[in-house]
């Protein structure tokens, strides 16, 4: 058994802990002030208190797009679907305003154009692979895992640098696709195997999930990344209030 690493008496004031397993993490008689824990979270105690439940109702409270996307009815998803593409659309539109600005990050995260190209690379590998049994190779300029040997594979181009029109003409190209899917998907489909084909493509762990469980792979990164997209443009506005004009 791994023996526990203890921090005692350590001024941990300012330190962030990016794409870490804190599984299992105790913090006792801790100082936590404006503190910010964005990630998966369950079975989270607070002075006592279980809170996932309370934060999670919270979160369907404010999006309530969350529950769609939960859903296994396929009215549900195609609601869900359309409300993530027009989210994104608006968010396109007020990026527009300020030329430049889809290049800008904050706080070490993606900009807005580097998420985008995430999502192409999440529709290439958890939509078409897993959802369609595609074989064809990634759109180029899409950003997958920074880990080998997943960086440059399967057609994966990370020294392009597109215009902001081209990224957003192939997500919209995309998004469309998924709709005429979701169109004519059926319950009885969604809960089949995903036919993912038997190479060492990305994603390596979806074999054995349904159809229906690589989709909504698919819709909360959608969502989430939007999220994301949303928090660091309305950062870099008070930041920089003109920006937002």
């Amino acid at each position: 058994m791994q023996s526990r690493t203890r921090y005692v008496d350590e001024d941990l004031h300012g330190a962030e802990f990016r794409e870490c397993d804190l599984t299992g993490a105790r913090l006792i008689g801790v100082v936590m002030q404006d503190a910010v824990i964005d990630g998966h979270i369950t079975n989270l105690v607070v002075n006592g208190v279980e809170v996932t439940e309370y934060v999670e109702a919270e979160r369907d409270r404010r999006h309530p797009v969350r529950v769609l996307i939960r859903s296994e009815d396929p009215a549900d998803l195609r609601e869900a679907s359309r409300q993530l593409h027009a989210g994104w659309a608006a968010t396109v539109e007020r990026i527009r305003r300020t030329p430049g600005i889809e290049r800008r990050g904050v706080n070490d995260e993606w900009s807005a154009a580097q998420t985008m190209r995430h999502l192409v690379f999440v529709h290439d590998s958890w939509f078409r692979r897993c959802c369609l049994g595609s074989t064809d190779l990634f759109t180029p300029m899409g950003i997958g895992p920074t880990d080998e040997p997943y960086r440059e594979a399967h057609g994966l181009d990370p020294s392009l640098d597109p215009a902001f029109d081209e990224i957003v003409r192939v997500r919209e190209a995309q998004a469309a696709e998924l709709e005429a899917w979701l169109d004519e998907v059926t319950t009885a489909r969604l809960a089949t195997p995903a036919p993912v084909p038997d190479d060492d493509v990305w994603p390596p762990y979806s074999r054995g999930r349904s159809v229906r469980q690589c989709l909504a792979t698919v819709l909360n990164e959608t969502f989430e990344h939007h999220r994301f997209c949303v928090r660091d443009l309305d950062l870099m506005e008070a930041q920089d209030p003109e920006s937002g004009r």
